[in-house]
């Protein structure tokens, strides 16, 4: 007990951290539940209460805690104290990476005296890093669902089939290459998910799993399914999709309760009839009628590939040494040629929000897409893989070139790329070919002309402006040279606008770089068109200056006396040896660098406007975006019908890739914890052609119920870049030097609704919520949150159990976008809202949570209904038939 105490920092106040214990909210330890993985310091709470209060913690049945806690190792020692516990979930996935994926806990092994909890039914390890199963799991002699997945399992025990009273077992996405023969003696096993694993072939006495109803094994390298699989005669479902069967057997269609087979994406050129005609079986993406390819077949075979057309919810898929075609739900398309991969190889992919820290745009880029990832890293091809990247439109941009980089796991570079626009769908596509996976974007760049510089000297011509060139005389190196050239045009009107100076001109800003870092041998000759309305008849020598800038743009030198300037009617020519960037300016200022400068950093800024609108039908459901001022006002065209707010605010000028916050002030707040979240602000990244967009719910302190509540939001650059222009900054002065605008946000007076007033809850505003009645009990919204918090990533599961539809699933999936916690409330509360006339609706939620594999959430809210039966049942005796009091009583909220 001593060392727990130190371990948590007591020391000689244990007496001040037992209290703190008892002073821990009523909903962490709510009858035999204590549900820790909701609080980031879930174990710290935890090894308070069992010393505070010991008595009740170890009488606790069902118990969650989050691996990704720092003293869950700790805490592991205690478990086994907990005789009585039912169900015990350790599941990892409750941190983000900077990456806003799921960070798997640390968990990698158990205590072996887990294995004297011989009430232990339901045991959830998922998203942790388990490489083996612990051995004490073997001796859960009553446990009947476990769940593994997301771990990095390479194979099961020998003896795993010890567990005879396992009904659910779950260890999809792993590294499974096989399965032990024991697996066939878990006779009560009704649901087997081996998703996203490596199997190559499976055991016979998988057939002896004669209870099973649902069988997952799509995602695997299976050539071939076992016969005895016809054995299963409980069988629903089978998954097989995303394998490499070549082969199914035809008395798969004897099974006499299957409903769906979906062998989707693999090589089957030909099915038995008795399953081809089958009302249920899926067969998309498979080569069927199609002829074996030759050994020789290459890319004008591909017709015959193999395609996969993976959805949504699907992130890997596997390749052979046959090649295939896939398209990812995104739009997003590869061509894998035969040979390309010389061992079957599973392909992970996921698409990441752009991030500046690791994005490193350069000076004029303009991204178009998302970041697109590949795994594994490093594995190189033996063929050329072409990707189809979808980009948004750069309709705006002109004199510029769309490629597509990536990123090496040291820098970026950019691939030769080919573009395209659909002729039906008008999206525009880039093509790349690649030896390596890593990550992809999409960026507009200025165009770039580029050349070998050989011994003997060479010219390079602008493509921009042929007016511009470099002529590279002979013995200009030792040793050939690769040199690039890019232009950025600058009109006449931009000029003015922004020096405010009538007769100032400029010439197109030439760009030229080397992959030496040697001078050259011999001066370069470059030729420059003169500023625009200027000629070699009425040039003002005096008025002329030729600029030098660093390769960042930040200093600009006049070298106009340090170089020979030679001029003919239309150019200007001058002689270098080494390269930057190279400006002509006309003008009467003297003070030419500065002003340069300035209008460098001008020209790579856009004008920008804010907008903060509120859903008319539910105003704390708030859309912020950052628009680009040309689109202002076609965006709120296209959003009026559903918001309201004020004016866009006055225009701002940002930087492509420009961190910024949105802080909600004066009695409103976010309100909900968001992985974008930083200090209570929620962080933004602007790229000119993509959607700087985000829709949130907020929430205030002041009781609405008697007033509405006027605040604003405020929006604050990240840290000022150090070119940025004051002016262009808007800097006020002291604490809000980084402001950038505010707009107001009003939330107004709550409604009384049913003789009540309703809450927000989490976001979501809804009517009073019984489901169920008196004599089975009541589920009410307080039940429904605390489900709500336990679901997680099975909440699309859930809610096709549910009956909800698939295209039910994906709006839910499309609105809530951004957010887990959003997406899950809305599907079990459309649910709840549809079946609240069902006087079976609680049943059949119960149904769904087994049918989903989350037998923890049935057992609970059984246990919920089985108490407000109790209730209901001693207020009859108490009152009589006054049903008015058990409807309360039995809304136990699961906290």
């Amino acid at each position: 007990m001593q060392k727990m105490a130190e371990l948590l920092g007591l020391g000689d106040e244990r007496r001040e951290g037992a209290l703190g214990a008892t002073a821990l909210p009523g909903s962490c330890l709510a009858d035999n539940r204590l549900n820790l993985d909701v609080y980031p310091d879930g174990c710290r709470r935890f090894l308070q209460l069992f010393e505070g209060r010991r008595g009740e913690v170890v009488q606790v049945e069902f118990l969650r805690l989050s691996s990704n806690d720092r003293l869950l190792g700790t805490t592991l020692g205690i478990l086994p104290h907990l005789k009585h516990l039912k169900s015990l979930v350790l599941k990892g996935g409750h941190a983000r990476d900077e990456f806003g994926s799921c960070q798997h806990g640390s968990l990698t092994n158990l205590p072996p005296n887990i294995g004297n909890l011989r009430c232990l039914t339901h045991l959830d390890l998922s998203f942790n890093n388990l490489s083996t199963l612990p051995s004490c799991i073997l001796h859960l002699s009553s446990l009947r669902m476990l769940l593994v997945s997301h771990n990095s399992l390479v194979a099961l025990p020998e003896d795993f089939g010890s567990l005879s009273k396992l009904t659910f077992f779950s260890a999809m996405k792993n590294q499974l290459k096989d399965l032990p023969q024991s697996i066939g003696e878990l006779a009560v096993l009704q649901d087997l998910h081996l998703s996203e694993n490596a199997l190559e072939f499976l055991p016979e006495e998988v057939g002896n799993l004669h209870n099973c109803t649902e069988l997952d094994l799509s995602g695997n390298r299976l050539s071939s399914i076992p016969d005895s699989l016809a054995n299963l005669k409980s069988l629903r479902r089978l998954h097989l999709h995303s394998n490499l069967l070549v082969t199914v057997p035809a008395s798969l269609a004897s099974l006499p309760n299957l409903s769906r087979l979906d062998l989707q994406n693999n090589c089957l050129r030909a099915v038995p009839p008795e399953i081809q005609t089958l009302p249920f079986v899926h067969l998309r993406g498979n080569p069927l009628g199609e002829t074996e390819p030759s050994p020789q077949a290459d890319e004008s075979s591909a017709r015959g590939l193999r395609r996969l057309f993976l959805a949504s919810g699907e992130d890997s898929f596997s390749v052979t040494s046959e090649g295939c075609k896939v398209v990812l739900a995104c739009g997003i398309h590869f061509y894998f040629p035969p040979g390309a991969a010389s061992d079957p190889l599973r392909i992970y992919f996921r698409t990441l929000a752009p991030d500046p820290q690791w994005v490193k745009l350069r000076h004029h880029d303009v991204l178009l897409s998302g970041v697109l990832e590949l795994q594994p890293h490093g594995v190189k091809f033996q063929q050329e893989v072409h990707i189809r990247m979808p980009y948004t439109s750069p309709q705006t941009l002109h004199q510029r070139e769309v490629v597509v980089r990536t990123f090496s796991g040291q820098s970026w570079s950019d691939l030769k790329t080919r573009v395209e626009q659909k002729r039906k769908s008008k999206k525009h596509v880039a093509h790349c070919s690649v030896l390596h996976f890593s990550w992809f974007l999409v960026v507009s760049r200025l165009v770039q002309n580029e050349c070998k510089v050989p011994t003997e000297g060479t010219l390079l011509f602008s493509s921009v402006d042929s007016n511009i060139k470099v002529t590279f005389p002979p013995g200009v190196t030792e040793e050939a040279r690769h040199v690039k050239l890019q232009v950025l045009p600058v009109s006449a009107e931009e000029m003015e606008e922004i020096t405010a100076e009538a007769g100032c001109r400029a010439s197109p800003l030439l760009c030229l770089s080397q992959d030496s870092l040697m001078d050259f041998l011999r001066p370069v000759r470059i030729q420059l068109p003169l500023p625009p309305g200027v000629t070699g008849l009425n040039l003002d020598r005096s008025r002329l200056h030729l600029l030098h800038g660093d390769l960042e743009g930040q200093i600009w030198d006049d070298i106009t006396s340090q170089v020979v300037l030679e001029f003919t009617h239309l150019y200007a020519v001058f002689e270098v040896t080494h390269f930057s960037w190279y400006w002509l300016w006309y003008t009467t200022k003297t003070y030419v660098g500065g002003i340069a400068k300035k209008v460098y950093e001008r020209l790579r800024m856009y004008q920008v406007n804010f907008i903060a609108l509120q859903r008319k039908k539910d105003p704390e459901q708030v859309l912020l975006q950052c628009v680009p001022k040309h689109k202002v006002d076609p965006v709120l065209k296209k959003l009026q019908d559903r918001y309201r707010g004020p004016e866009p605010s006055d225009m701002v000028e940002m930087f492509e890739g420009e961190q910024f916050f949105a802080a909600f002030e004066r009695g409103i707040s976010i309100d909900t914890d968001r992985p974008d979240c930083v200090d209570g602000c929620l962080s933004f990244i602007f790229y000119s052609h993509l959607k700087n967009m985000k829709e949130i719910y907020v929430t205030s302190p002041v009781d609405r119920k008697g007033q509405a509540v006027k605040g604003q939001v405020s929006f604050y650059r990240g840290t000022i870049p150090e070119s940025i222009p004051e002016d262009a900054s808007r800097r006020r002065k002291g604490p809000d030097s980084l402001w950038l605008a505010t707009l107001p946000i009003k939330l107004p007076r709550l409604k009384p609704r049913w003789g009540e007033n309703s809450a927000p809850l989490n976001g979501f505003s809804f009517p009073p919520l019984n489901l169920g009645n008196a004599e089975t009990g009541y589920l009410t919204q307080a039940n429904l949150l605390g489900i709500a918090r336990r679901v997680g990533a099975d909440w699309q599961t859930i809610g096709l159990n549910l009956g909800l539809t698939y295209q039910q699933i994906e709006r839910i999936g499309y609105n809530n976008r951004e957010d887990l916690d959003k997406q899950i409330l809305d599907m079990l509360f459309s649910w709840a809202q549809q079946n609240s006339e069902d006087p079976d609706c609680v049943s059949k939620l119960i149904t769904a949570m087994k049918d989903s594999g989350r037998q923890d959430i049935a057992d609970e809210v059984e246990t919920v209904i089985e108490l407000g039966r109790q209730k209901y049942r001693e207020s009859i005796r108490r009152v009589g038939l006054e049903q008015e009091s058990s409807t309360e009583d039995s809304a136990i909220a699961m906290m």
